[in-house]
C-alpha cells in the first residue's frame, strides 16, 4: 500500500447529559455528523515524519508518536498533508477528526488493524464525549453512555476530553438524519474561543451541576428528541434542541460565550426550527426542513454579524450518514 486518502465529517455536539454523577456515571451526550465542514487527510511512507501542516503539527506529532510507543514494529516515516479543515477549536469536533483520520491512516500504512476506540484513547481523544469516535465510525446521529464515576472507576473528575485519559464513551443509539434536514452553521470569529486549560478550569468551577437539571435534560432526550430522530419530526426535533441551550450544563457553555453568540441563537430561533450552540462554541446551527430556507437563515446569520462587525464563517449542510470514508491506493 503507497498512499492512503481520509475524508471525515465534523460533528455538532448538541450537549452533555449527566455532569452530576450522583449515579456513579457521568458525561454522556448526543450530536451528529455533518457533510460539511470536513478533513481531508493524505499518508504515504517517507524518507522521514513529514507533517505538511503548520497551524496543527504538534499535535498531529504528539498523536503519531503515542502511536508509536505503543505498537511494535510500527514505522512512523510517513508524510502527511492536510487538503481540508474544520475550523479549529469551535465547536465543530476538529481536533478529534484531525487526529483521529491521521492516527488511522498511518496505521492502515502499516497494515495494523485497531478499533477507533483504542485508537482514540491511545492519543488522548473522547475522554469525556464519544461523539467524535462514533460520527468518525458511524455518521449520523449519536447518543454515547458517558463514564463510570467515582473513586476507583473511569473517572473520578470532571474533566474534558482534552484533559482526561478515559476511552471514548460507548455508543447506547444511532439514527440517519433523514436527507432534507439542513444545518446552518455559523462560526463567528468572537475572542471567546473555549479549550485547553480554560476547558478544564470551567468544569472545575461548575461541576457538579443539580441533579434536577440531569433529570430534566434526560427527560428531553430520552420523550422528545429520539423520538423525533426516529419518527423523522423536525419540528420536535429542533423544538428539543432549543430547549436544551437553557439546561444544565449546556445552559452553562451558551452563557460562558459572547454575549453575541447568545443574540444571534436568539434570532436564529425565530426563523429555524431550532438554534442552538455546539460544545463551548463558538459554532452555532440552525435547522431547516430544505436548502431555500437554510440560505435565508444563512443570509440572516451573515447580516446580524456583519451589522456588528463580526468575521465569521458559515456551511449549509446535511448529516453526514455514513461515517469517515477511506480510500487505499
Amino acid at each position: 500500500m503507497e498512499k492512503i486518502r481520509i475524508k471525515t465529517s465534523s460533528r455538532l455536539h448538541f450537549g452533555l447529559i449527566d455532569l452530576n454523577g450522583e449515579l456513579g456515571r457521568v458525561d454522556g451526550g448526543i450530536g451528529v455528523a455533518l457533510k460539511e465542514p470536513n478533513i481531508i487527510v493524505n499518508a504515504k511512507f517517507n524518507e522521514n515524519l513529514y507533517i505538511c501542516c503548520t497551524e496543527r503539527l504538534n499535535e498531529i506529532e504528539n498523536a503519531i508518536n503515542k502511536i508509536r510507543d505503543n505498537i511494535k514494529n510500527f514505522n512512523a516515516n510517513i508524510k502527511i498533508s492536510i487538503e481540508n479543515q474544520i475550523p479549529a477549536h469551535s465547536g465543530l469536533g476538529s481536533t478529534t477528526q484531525l487526529l483521529l483520520a491521521s492516527a488511522k491512516a498511518v496505521c492502515e500504512l502499516n497494515k495494523i488493524s485497531l478499533a477507533s476506540r483504542e485508537l482514540s484513547k491511545i492519543i488522548g481523544r473522547g475522554g469525556t464525549s464519544g461523539i467524535g469516535t462514533g460520527v468518525f465510525d458511524y455518521g449520523g446521529f449519536i447518543l454515547d453512555g458517558g463514564h463510570a464515576f467515582g473513586s476507583g472507576k473511569e473517572k473520578n473528575r470532571f474533566l474534558p476530553s482534552s484533559a482526561s485519559r478515559a476511552s471514548p464513551a460507548p455508543v447506547l443509539a444511532r439514527y440517519d438524519i433523514p436527507e432534507n434536514w439542513y444545518f446552518v452553521v455559523v462560526v463567528p470569529g468572537v475572542r471567546s474561543k473555549i479549550y485547553g486549560q480554560k476547558e478544564v478550569n470551567i468544569f472545575q468551577k461548575y461541576c457538579p451541576v443539580q441533579p434536577n437539571d440531569v433529570e430534566k435534560l434526560s427527560r428531553l432526550i430520552l420523550m422528545k428528541i429520539l423520538p423525533s430522530v426516529v419518527e423523522r419530526d423536525i419540528e420536535s426535533f429542533g423544538s428539543g434542541l432549543k430547549m436544551m441551550q437553557g439546561i444544565g450544563f449546556k445552559k452553562i457553555e451558551v452563557l460562558l460565550q459572547d454575549k453575541i453568540i447568545n443574540e444571534l441563537i436568539e434570532n436564529l430561533n425565530k426563523i429555524s426550527y431550532g438554534s442552538g450552540m455546539s460544545s463551548f462554541g463558538p459554532a452555532v446551527y440552525a435547522l431547516e426542513d430544505n436548502k431555500k430556507n437554510a440560505k435565508e437563515a444563512a443570509d440572516a446569520a451573515a447580516r446580524f454579524l456583519k451589522e456588528r462587525g463580526v468575521n465569521f464563517e458559515i456551511f449549509i449542510t446535511n448529516a453526514n450518514n455514513c461515517g469517515a470514508e477511506i480510500e487505499y491506493n
